[in-house]
């Protein structure tokens, strides 16, 4: 009996030491892992403030470009231009978006008019536009779409463009801050049909003090700067001059311009192309008749016109 219960106790004393051991080993070792999740929380936190900095950094310093195209019946152009110039502005780095203005309504091509209700519809989120016909494709990389800072940037000048070369010419492809194309109230609604349009627009241009740059250091010439994929037979041109439209347009137009523009946005559609998201708005313009009545030309005064020209020439 005395044997068992000195066996007792040392059992019991050897559990003691055990469990004494065992505790001191324990609390000798570094106790960390409080420290550790704060550092491993702070590294988190800095590396999610780097990245918001770097996005918000990379974003407010990359001006966007909204492409303003208009058009109507150009779909097989569309279908060339939309992959061509993505990828051209692409290598380029350009933040931008492409609009297809379609002029949905029943009378004849006002491109001015489509571009100013284009800008009206997009100039709060973007800082500059292109001013872009469908069927002008530009071919050398050192066409930089940028930021037109110091005034309206004429991409396709009369010296590249492979059919005009006067030098006043700004058509084809045209860059403006917002704030520029506002200042000069947009472009002349009066413009129905084919041409002129951006000579008008060039003669406000020089009237708000603003300069025409055009690209530096460019080694190709009009044929190949760019591809002018417009077909002249297949896609003719609405050139017919009724009323007195000839003489109207062809002077300084200091009655309309943004702030006079009617239309409403019937719909608008997003489209891919080969990859590439574009934005189709289907724009309705309105023509008041008593001001333009050449928004439709019937085919009598039509042909007189014609008739006339023909004479005159």
């Amino acid at each position: 009996m005395i044997i068992q219960n000195s066996m007792y106790v040392r059992f019991i004393g050897i559990i003691v030491l055990a469990t004494i051991g065992v505790i001191f080993m324990i609390s000798s070792l570094p106790i960390s892992d409080t420290c550790k999740c704060e550092n491993s929380a702070e590294r988190d936190i800095q590396h999610e403030q780097f990245h918001r900095s770097f996005k918000e950094l990379s974003s407010s310093n990359k001006h966007k470009l909204a492409i303003l195209v208009p058009f109507r019946d150009r779909f097989d152009e569309l279908l060339r231009f939309a992959p061509h110039i993505s990828a051209f502005l692409n290598r380029q780095q350009v933040s931008f978006h492409i609009f297809v203005l379609n002029q949905n309504d029943r009378f004849r091509f006002n491109r001015a008019s489509l571009i100013n209700a284009g800008f009206l519809l997009v100039k709060d989120q973007y800082d500059y536009i292109a001013m872009h016909d469908v069927d002008l494709l530009p071919l050398n990389n050192n066409l930089k779409y940028e930021y037109p800072e110091n005034g309206p940037l004429h991409i396709s000048g009369p010296e590249f463009h492979p059919k005009y070369h006067y030098a006043t010419f700004i058509g084809g492809i045209l860059l403006l801050k917002v704030e520029h194309y506002q200042l000069l109230n947009g472009m002349s609604n009066k413009y129905w049909g084919w041409g002129l349009e951006d000579d008008e627009f060039y003669v406000r241009i020089k009237e708000a003090g603003l300069e025409v740059n055009r690209p530096r250091n460019i080694t190709t010439g009009p044929e190949n700067t760019f591809l002018h994929i417009h077909d002249r037979l297949h896609r003719r041109r609405d050139t017919a001059k009724c009323f007195n439209q000839r003489e109207v347009t062809r002077r300084r137009d200091r009655e309309t311009g943004l702030n006079t523009l009617r239309y409403s946005l019937d719909s608008r559609r997003e489209l891919t192309i080969d990859g590439v998201v574009l934005t189709v708005m289907n724009i309705n313009l309105e023509c008041d008749k008593s001001q333009t009545p050449w928004c439709e030309c019937d085919s009598k005064v039509d042909t007189k016109s014609r008739l006339e020209t023909k004479a005159k020439t």
